[in-house]
């Protein structure tokens, strides 16, 4: 059990990781601090947190398990701001959708103690923001992936896979590398589709009598294109590289889509709708994939 968990960001998904871990009986006492005071009294109102901070350094003062779920672009600056105050044997986690960035911006921000950081992204969330959407059971059979580096210590790195395994989740170990562009297919460039294909529809002069046409179909696959705007646009040019080959890669095979229409060849088209209905009918939400240079746990 921990003593004491500083959550730095009282939103969705800092939210639902103290109330988890509340639930799980893993933590006594829950710090949190996020940039906004409102959501912080918030956060204390609605029993996430059991004490309110006035900044982060408060919040981690005594703390030996430290959260952050913050914008990814504030991670160097808040971790510089705490490092004095993190002990050899604290766990520091974050829950970013970018890995080697944040990497960068831990070891320059924690300097020494460095070794202390997991990085850490559970592939869970919502489309709606806010710590009043965070529930215990958000990360409960969800994948979660850890990015160690060669300096991070052993023992810090169980205690994170020991932690999110005693809130319900798969755990999966891969490089910043690696997980950057696994992420890009199969998170980051699928939201930019959605919501490219969005703004494809409504810029047409009929666009909005075709969405008054739309059924289930368009609205589960354009579901995550109602997505928070900061975030994502953080995402994409914190990953720009990797989500640039996803669009190149998705543009070559529209490119075999468009010619087997212009050349109007039914078996090639049959072809490429069974190699994706194939795809698709082998593959479930939750699978543990071992990635090439990875481990699956």
């Amino acid at each position: 059990m921990f003593e004491q968990l500083a959550l730095i960001g009282c939103g969705l998904m800092g939210g639902s990781f103290a109330l988890a871990m509340k639930q799980a009986g893993l933590v006594k006492r829950v710090v949190g601090y996020s940039k906004s005071p409102s959501t912080t009294a918030k956060a204390l109102r609605l029993g996430v947190i059991d004490e309110e901070a006035g900044s982060a350094m408060v919040a981690v003062s005594g703390a030996d398990l430290v959260l952050l779920a913050i914008p990814v672009a504030a991670t160097e600056a808040t971790l510089r701001s705490i490092k004095d105050l993190v002990r050899p044997d604290t766990l520091i986690m974050d829950v970013g959708s970018t890995k080697q960035d944040v990497v960068q911006a831990a070891r320059a921000g924690l300097r020494q103690r460095f070794g202390c950081f997991v990085p850490a992204h559970p592939i869970a969330g919502k489309e709606v923001s806010g710590v009043e959407y965070a529930e215990a059971g958000l990360y409960n059979g969800q994948q979660v992936v850890l990015t160690p580096t060669e300096l991070t210590q052993v023992a810090q790195l169980r205690a994170a896979e020991s932690l999110w395994r005693a809130l319900g989740s798969h755990v999966t170990s891969m490089s910043p590398e690696a997980h950057d562009s696994a992420l890009a297919a199969s998170s980051h460039a699928p939201h930019l589709v959605a919501m490219a294909y969005m703004n494809s529809i409504v810029s047409q002069p009929d666009g909005h009598r075709m969405l008054s046409l739309a059924g289930p179909g368009f609205r589960d696959f354009t579901r995550i294109a109602a997505a928070d705007t900061t975030m994502w646009r953080d995402i994409f040019l914190a990953n720009r590289s990797e989500v640039l080959k996803q669009i190149h890669q998705l543009q070559h095979m529209l490119g075999q889509y468009e010619a087997a229409l212009l050349s109007e060849q039914p078996q090639r088209i049959e072809g490429l709708i069974n190699q994706a209905r194939d795809a698709r009918s082998q593959w479930h939400v939750g699978k543990i994939y071992a990635p090439e240079g990875g481990k699956a746990a």
